[in-house]
Order: structure tokens, then sequence, then C-alpha cells
């Protein structure tokens, strides 16, 4: 096994604990305001597979990304989220409405193209450093923390917001 294979068995794992933790939120569920300022389940999910799709496509790969492109218009979100994460990304986490089949087939696409990007790495290019916000990294940083990790934090936000609502958060 190597790091590839790695990435992406990580990568579908983050994907399986998402769709399931996912089961059984429809719309009401998925467009609850909680109290305070954390976002809706539609805002979390959104949000997720969104970074999944810049990250890969604009961060590593340096083209445009999916929900820009073959996705627009497709996604299964009521607009768009501001192009500045730091201006209004809460906002609009609390107020996105969602298509959940329409998004969850967005999803789908989004990582068929992430496990398609991991499956022409190289050692070198896993290796290779980029500027960031969070400074600089390596590829395999931004795979692991940025798109797999982050979609596993954002698992816990929906799990406990079911939870919140009565309902069971993760599959177990």
């Amino acid at each position: 096994m190597d790091a590839k294979d790695i990435l992406n068995q990580q990568l579908a794992g983050a994907h399986g604990w998402l769709d399931m933790t996912m089961q059984g939120v429809g719309a009401k569920e998925a467009t609850w305001v909680p109290p305070g300022r954390a976002n809706t389940i539609a805002g979390c999910y959104a949000h997720v597979v969104l970074t999944e799709d810049w990250a890969v496509n604009s961060m590593l790969k340096g083209a445009t990304p999916l929900f820009a492109t073959s996705w627009a218009g497709k996604t299964g979100m009521s607009e768009p989220p501001p192009e500045n994460p730091e201006q209004g990304w809460g906002e609009w986490g609390r107020k996105v409405q969602l298509d959940l089949d329409k998004v969850k087939s967005y999803r789908e696409a989004v990582m068929k193209n992430t496990e398609a990007y991991i499956s022409t790495l190289t050692d070198a290019e896993l290796n290779r450093k980029l500027m960031t916000p969070m400074g600089e990294q390596t590829v395999a940083f931004i795979l692991n923390a940025v798109v797999i990790g982050h979609m596993h934090d954002f698992t816990g936000e929906i799990s406990c917001l079911k939870g919140l609502q009565g309902l069971q958060g993760y599959p177990f």
C-alpha cells in the first residue's frame, strides 16, 4: 500500500461517515437554525462539499472548481457562498437551503474528482509545497487536513446538530 492508497481509503472513510451521519436528515432537520452562532446542517454539509471541491481544484490543481464549471447551477444549493470566506460564510451557513438529492450527486462528483486527482500523484507531488492561508504546506497536508480532516470535523458538527433535534447523530 502506498500513500495514494492510504489517502483514498481515508477519503472514502470520511465520505462514508458523512453519508451515514446524514441519514435521516430531511429539509426540516437540515434547515433548523440552532441557538447561538452555529450553522445549520445544510450549511455544514454544503460547506464541507464546497471546501473539498475548492481545495482540490483551486488550491492543488490550479483549476476552476466544479461548482463554477460543470456543476454551475446544479449543486442543489439555493445560493453560492460568499467569495471571501471571512465575509459572510457564517450568515450564509445559517440560511442556505439545499435540495439534498442534488447536493449528494454533486458530492459524489466531487469525491470522484478527488479520487482521480489522488491517483495521479507522485511522492514528489505529495511533497510539493504551496502557500496557503495557513502558511506553506504540502499537497499531502492539504489533502489530510483541509479535505479529509475538515470533513470529519464537520461530520461531528452535523452529528451534534442532529442530536440537538432529538435525532441519532453518528450512526452507532
